[in-house]
């Protein structure tokens, strides 16, 4: 089935888009913030993707996909680092109008639970390309997240990503082989660890955590510049 990654992609996109009109959410009103973030945050997962695929970390199978494709990758793997980031962000903004930026009490301890895994998972994959630069660049960015931006939503996005879990397993077990009869998107075992949850190898949770960090990261900063500018402007003198 040619179209089954791109209908993965649209799939997963479409509920979140449309429901970004409803009047309690919104959301379209910041997409002068969220896009930018999306395609900012896509061009180095891109160019990851790009490599690993050239040296074959890992590949897509032809009878999942179009024969369309732009840097080495099809349409549908470039299509993906929009719509699951949009599909993820409109329900971390959904916790956001609801719960404004939570302080979660575990807050520390996740984050200090994460960085030794990546550390303690990325020495197991020594050497391995997959597990080590996912495992690499998330403690990275988690390190650079907790002692120098200090963000006020990280408890928040930890919070809003424990729900994201089960389309992740829906989504990422779709295009990893669990329904199809060969995976969508195949791994060389020789550059992972090897452990999987169902179909799904274990470095795809923290490649797809840190994807969605820096597309949070990059949304707020947007987010908080449009709403000082337009605080700002609110607060202007009126001339007469």
């Amino acid at each position: 089935m040619k179209l089954l990654y791109l209908l993965v992609d649209l799939g997963a996109i479409s509920v979140p888009l449309l429901a970004s009109f409803h009047p309690k959410i919104r959301l379209y009103k910041h997409w002068k913030a969220l896009w930018p973030a999306i395609l900012i945050s896509s061009v180095p997962f891109i160019v990851w993707d790009s490599y690993f695929t050239r040296i074959g970390v890992w590949g897509f199978t032809p009878e999942y996909i179009t024969d369309v494709g732009l840097f080495g990758l099809p349409i549908e793997e470039l299509l993906f680092f929009i719509c699951i980031p949009y599909a993820c962000m409109f329900t971390y903004y959904c916790f956001r109008l609801w719960k404004g930026h939570l302080h979660l009490k575990a807050e520390q301890i996740v984050t200090w639970i994460f960085i030794g895994l990546c550390l303690i998972l990325g020495l197991a994959g020594a050497g391995r390309y997959y597990t080590s630069s996912a495992m690499s660049w998330l403690a990275i960015f988690l390190i650079y997240l907790k002692w120098q931006a200090k963000p006020k939503w990280l408890g928040l996005f930890y919070y809003s990503h424990q729900f994201l879990l089960i389309p992740f397993v829906i989504v990422n077990g779709i295009l990893t082989g669990t329904g199809p009869e060969k995976p969508v998107v195949w791994y060389n075992n020789a550059e992972n660890l090897g452990v999987r949850f169902l179909t799904i190898p274990i470095e795809d949770v923290f490649y797809g955590m840190l994807l969605l960090l820096l597309n949070a990261f990059l949304f707020e900063v947007f987010l908080q510049k449009s709403e000082a500018r337009q605080s700002a402007s609110e607060n202007l003198p009126v001339r007469n």
